[in-house]
């Protein structure tokens, strides 16, 4: 902040001129500035206030408002009073950025902007005033104006860089990993936006049960509107592989968890059901959308794996487990819904398309990771189990269809510096706040195709399961052997009906009918998908887990002679717990008992067959059966399925390696 003692090339009548200036200029657009300086001469302005009538020397005020302004935050009291004045000084400058293509008279000004101490300047009070406003305390200073002001100046100080230093991304990001101060940069952007989400995450929290009130969702629907906006700006900026690749770098926002933080922030917050106002709903969902993308650009980089970074002390690593549990809580919510009863609008409290697919993108890669498989495995599975649980005729329609009313709605804000700093200086007061009208910005909707979108959603359905069933001895603990399908076994013995409220489970229905046939018709559907969606890797893993859990479920649950064989014992046990179906590298039997024993598969095929055929039509059914009875002795029961068990496969971060181990040893067999 070298510039901000130079403050004394302004003399003091000149600094009085420029306070004037602020406060009388920063309500009129760039088009009634431009209309001023047509009928001026050598730049000088002539405006008539209520104190009379005011000239105003339009080149100066283009040379020392930057300089001004970082004078005058450095050494102020921080306070509503400075924030105010700030917001109405960013505003002015955004509108004499404004003015580039209005008139040639329009032009020296532009070109003082345009000077490299100028720009320097402008990114010297953006940089500090973004350290401001990230460590601004929100005690005492919860209500009133001050979190709106807070909000304002956080997405205005970031949009005045893209309004002043460059229109283009590319050509901003050039610029401030130019800076010899990006990182600071960084930090204090993602320091200011948390902050601002802090103060909304209050109000929300004080409010959710009077949104009745016009004036208090008036308030929160700005702050949402300042936050999305704050959020956008980072998420267009990770979208540049330059910055990306430089954010990477950053000790403080990867390997210590400052990204984490934001996003843990944004994931939590939450409107009640039946009191929140529709379009609050609908920013809080575009946010967590967002926040969601800059996760997955970052996991995503090719130079620097994040989840390495951040899995490189506790801290950070428990940091990334939470945010996964709170990815993972708003799939439950969005899995649990019945996507046939619902449209990309009329439901706003249900997460759309677009955070869905982000959500479940994340849950791939958290799966796919030896950091956080085991915990995914722990935390999901239940949820997994209770969508494998639904009735065939629900389970097919939300996974196996291409019919799903949902769409990937991807919505961007057209974000108005000077229309939002203007509701905030203009149409509130500290003494009523109901006078306020209303600002929207309108989000700008881009649908993908449907089919892709419901293709998109199962193969990263299919793709988190074969990540929580993949085992890989070099890189696994040994403990993760066969922990999925241990835990989803244990879940199958759950009401889950009564845990999982949100799912439309039939706690009457045979549940182990229902899996199996359900798991049997994602299997064939995801045949179905290669190679657009799914590579073959994924699909043979899911066709290994489907065999391994069909063998322990039947040798159990469809055979009455073991129940009562165990009842007679004075008990039954579950078969996960039975010495003849161990879990072990050990193969049991040699290949002549394992091929002898497909008569039992082919018995309790017979048997979906047939109950496919009451709610199903054939064709279903058939596509279903060929993708099953086709394999031949790989989808045995007996011996066969020990063997199958112990297949291990490859987990590592090259999915193209996955599997083939899997299918190297079913050939064999």
């Amino acid at each position: 902040m070298r510039h901000a003692k130079e403050e004394s090339s302004c003399s003091a009548t000149e600094a009085i001129d420029l306070i004037s200036a602020v406060k009388e200029l920063h309500g009129l657009s760039s088009q009634e500035l431009n209309k001023l300086l047509k009928d001026s001469e050598n730049f000088t302005i002539h405006y008539h206030t209520e104190k009379g009538l005011m000239k105003i020397d339009m080149e100066k005020l283009a040379a020392f408002l930057p300089l001004h302004l970082l004078g005058v935050l450095m050494s102020s009291d921080r306070d509503e009073t400075l924030f105010r004045y700030l917001l109405c000084g960013i505003r002015l400058l955004h509108s004499l950025c404004d003015l580039a293509s209005r008139q040639s008279k329009v032009e020296q000004v532009t070109i003082l902007l345009d000077d490299v101490k100028v720009s320097e300047q402008l990114l010297d009070l953006v940089f500090y005033l973004l350290i401001v406003l990230g460590g601004y305390k929100q005690e005492n200073h919860n209500f009133g104006l001050i979190p709106l002001v807070h909000s304002a100046l956080v997405a205005s100080s970031l949009h005045l860089l893209t309004g002043c230093i460059a229109s283009q991304w590319q050509d901003l990001v050039h610029v401030l990993l130019a800076h010899p101060k990006v990182d600071i940069f960084m930090d204090a952007a993602f320091g200011a936006v948390l902050t601002a989400i802090g103060f909304l995450e209050i109000q929300l929290s004080a409010h959710h049960i009077d949104f009745r009130s016009l004036t208090v969702e008036r308030m929160v629907n700005f702050l949402c509107q300042q936050c999305e906006a704050s959020l956008q700006f980072l998420q267009s900026l990770c979208q540049q592989k330059m910055f990306r690749e430089r954010l990477l770098r950053n000790k403080e926002l990867c390997g210590k968890g400052g990204v984490l933080f934001l996003a843990r922030a944004i994931l939590k917050l939450n409107v009640p059901p039946f009191t929140g106002s529709s379009r609050i709903v609908a920013a809080l969902s575009r946010m967590k959308a967002k926040i969601l993308s800059i996760l997955l650009s970052l996991c995503e980089a090719e130079s620097i794996s994040y989840l390495d970074e951040v899995a490189s002390s506790p801290e950070s690593l428990n940091l990334a487990k939470s945010v996964a549990l709170e990815v993972l809580e708003l799939l439950k919510t969005a899995l649990g819904r019945d996507p046939k009863h619902l449209t990309s609008c009329s439901d706003r409290s249900y997460p759309t398309g677009f955070l869905q697919l982000n959500a479940m993108r994340l849950a791939d890669i958290f799966s796919d990771d030896s950091n956080f498989r085991s915990y995914i495995t722990i935390h999901f599975t239940k949820v997994l189990t209770a969508i494998f649980s639904l009735p065939h005729g629900d389970f097919l329609s939300s996974w196996c269809s291409s019919n799903l009313p949902m769409r990937e709605e991807d919505g961007s804000l057209e974000y108005d510096l000077f229309a939002a700093a203007g509701w905030v200086l203009d149409k509130l007061s500290p003494l009523d706040l109901s006078n306020g009208t209303n600002l929207e910005f309108t989000p700008l909707t881009n649908n993908m195709p449907q089919t892709s979108y419901e293709h998109q959603r199962t193969s990263l359905f299919v793709k988190v399961i074969a990540n929580l069933h993949c085992f890989v001895p070099t890189i696994c603990e040994e403990q993760e052997r066969n922990l999925f399908l241990l835990k989803f076994l244990e879940c199958l013995q759950m009401d889950l009906s009564k845990s999982l409220p949100e799912f439309s489970i039939n706690s009457d229905a045979p549940k182990a009918t229902t899996v199996c046939r359900n798991l049997r018709s994602l299997l064939s559907h995801a045949e179905s998908l290669i190679p657009n969606f799914l590579n073959e890797e994924d699909v043979q893993l899911l066709r290994v887990f489907f065999d391994q859990l069909q063998s322990l479920i039947t040798s159990g649950e469809l055979g009455e002679n073991r129940a009562q064989e165990a009842q007679s014992t004075g008990g039954y046990s579950s078969p996960l717990l039975r010495k003849d179906h161990p879990i072990s590298n050990k193969r049991r039997g040699t290949l002549k008992e394992e091929m002898s024993e497909n008569s039992a598969f082919q018995e309790v095929e017979q048997i979906y067959v047939k109950s496919d055929h009451i709610d199903q039509g054939d064709d279903v059914n058939r596509g279903e059966n060929r993708g099953l009875s086709g394999r031949g002795a790989s989808g045995g029961l007996g011996g066969i399925n020990t063997d199958v068990q112990n297949v291990e496969t490859s987990g590592s971060d090259t999915s193209s390696s996955r599997g083939k181990n899997a299918v190297h040893q079913m050939e064999n067999v």
